[in-house]
């Protein structure tokens, strides 16, 4: 009897959640040995789709079928138990123990007596049978986000999985650490294993997808397509049922005069280790700056002073006649620095609270929405509205609760408070990460509508041709310290890579 050609068969899946239609009645098919892409707009089921194949979620309607056989999945063990495995855009990793305790954290087996010197060897193993290094007696803390990534893929080989989801893998990763990753993945299905791959990058999916399916609104709008002789346009016009311009419209101005500056800027990190070594940078009214580097040369700190998340141990920032240093966040935004961080849910949202709520967070002790020691909801409600259409926020009211928006119009949620403000400067940090074509496109033109309203802008993303595309200058970053600066329009990138690697 020979066995199926499909690993994964989803027949008629349907969830619903309050006021939401996620999946409806959706069927999707994964061969073996093959690395199927699953696209959509942000919002669009394909990660609750996934969920529910790794048993996060149940489906409320439908049938999964797994090497044939009929699967009752209810829960990531049952997933396990299936030979499913997710790897997720967030790490679950604990930092403080080392790879090899990480990637036995909750089995079952042994139960009494723990061989560590086994599971170390056993993982070595798997890391070069699938070419992934990584020392088996590291901390996790010591490691980059892309050894992190192996770590996560490990722990789901050395549980026998066969079928591997990964969300958005290469979102954190540099572009070194992606081609590895690819590498590993076409490693893995000439095995015999299978991929399911989430991502917006639609250049990843064209280099790495045997086959593409498209979700838009919950629905499957395009099955098992192949993507030869495909461009990214028609990608994205499958997926957002438009044509999207890759090519934005930045209009050529002269920048106006220095409005943020940053002169010989020192700061720890989290670990008391030195995290900026004497930063300078300057940007002016009117031009975007775009900051280079690979994850952990100092941006996220870079950030965090700026915006007073991050307290300064010697050096100036200046915003205009302003002197930055050692003031408060709220000090800080009322001089006129906007901030768009990171992390959206964490830090630039409170995720428990309604759109509205998030909306007015720097606006709500002003008139006209403060009245006095109360708040005059009737305006917080008027002003919210307006910026939930004029800057296009999907969702069903603005009292939905904001961390339930897809992450698009999270981003939007931020940005719309931000940039109703009008700062001065606009700290905006990795603002399309994750994002798909429609929401990136969205938020890079609000961004450089900005730039044309005289804003000084700082952009730092580790998407290269997003720097590329939208600013006026591209400081790259190395070690915690501005290694070199270049205008974007005649940039070298085969430079601008060796001054990431920190080679001039």
């Amino acid at each position: 009897m020979t066995e199926p050609s499909n690993a994964v068969e989803m027949k008629q899946i349907v969830k619903r959640f309050p006021g939401v239609l996620a999946n409806d009645h959706v069927d999707f098919d994964l061969r073996r040995g093959e690395i199927h892409a699953l696209l959509g707009e942000n919002g669009a089921g394909k990660s609750t789709l996934m969920n529910i194949l790794a048993g996060l979620y149940r489906a409320d309607e439908g049938e999964i079928l797994v090497h044939g056989k009929h699967a009752n999945i209810g829960s990531p063990r049952d997933a396990i138990a299936n030979g499913i495995g997710m790897i997720y855009q967030h790490f679950m990793l604990v930092p403080s123990q080392t790879v090899t305790e990480n990637i036995i954290l909750g089995l079952r087996e042994p139960r009494f007596v723990l061989n560590l010197a086994q599971a170390e060897k056993r993982v070595e193993q798997i890391s070069k049978q699938f070419g992934m290094r990584v020392h088996p007696r590291a901390h996790i803390w010591q490691l980059s986000v892309g050894e992190q990534q192996r770590v996560e893929i490990l722990k789901m080989l050395y549980r026998g999985a066969d079928i591997l989801i990964l969300d958005e893998p290469t979102a954190v990763l540099t572009p070194i650490e992606a081609h590895e990753l690819f590498t590993t993945l076409k490693s893995m299905t000439a095995q015999g294993r299978s991929v399911v791959f989430i991502s917006h990058h639609l250049d990843e999916v064209l280099e790495i997808a045997d086959r593409v399916t498209v979700m838009q609104k919950g629905r499957v709008t395009a099955a098992g397509v192949s993507p030869k002789g495909m461009s990214k346009k028609d990608l994205a016009r499958l997926m957002v049922g438009r044509d999207i311009v890759f090519a934005l419209d930045k209009k050529q101005q002269e920048p106006g005069d220095v409005v943020l500056e940053l002169r010989d800027v020192h700061a720890l990190n989290d670990r008391g280790l030195e995290a900026l070594r004497g930063l300078s940078l300057q940007v002016r009214s009117g031009e975007i700056v775009g900051v280079a580097g690979v994850a952990g040369n100092g941006q996220l700190e870079l950030s965090q002073v700026i915006t007073g998340l991050r307290p300064v141990t010697s050096g100036s920032i200046r915003l205009g006649a302003y002197e930055l240093t050692h003031h408060s966040p709220g000090q800080i935004f009322n001089y006129g620095v906007g901030h768009v961080p990171e992390d959206r849910l964490g830090t630039g949202l409170a995720s428990g609270l309604s759109v509205m709520h998030n909306l007015i967070l720097r606006r709500y002790k002003d008139a006209p929405i403060a009245r006095g020691i109360s708040i005059n909801w009737g305006e917080a409600q008027r002003v919210s509205q307006n910026l939930v259409t004029t800057f296009d926020i999907a969702t069903p009211n603005i009292s939905t609760r904001v961390g339930a928006l897809s992450g698009g119009n999270t981003q939007k949620v931020i940005l719309a408070r931000e940039i109703s403000t009008r700062p001065d400067v606009l700290v905006a940090v990795h603002p399309t990460r994750g994002l798909d074509v429609g929401a990136t496109e969205a938020v890079q033109k609000l961004l450089l509508q900005q730039r044309e309203g005289q804003a000084a802008i700082l952009l730092i993303s580790e998407d290269l041709d997003e720097l590329l595309a939208i600013s006026d200058r591209i400081a790259v970053i190395f070690d915690g310290q501005i290694v070199g600066e270049m205008p974007a329009a005649n940039a070298d990138i085969e430079k601008i890579g060796l001054m990431m690697a920190g080679t001039k």
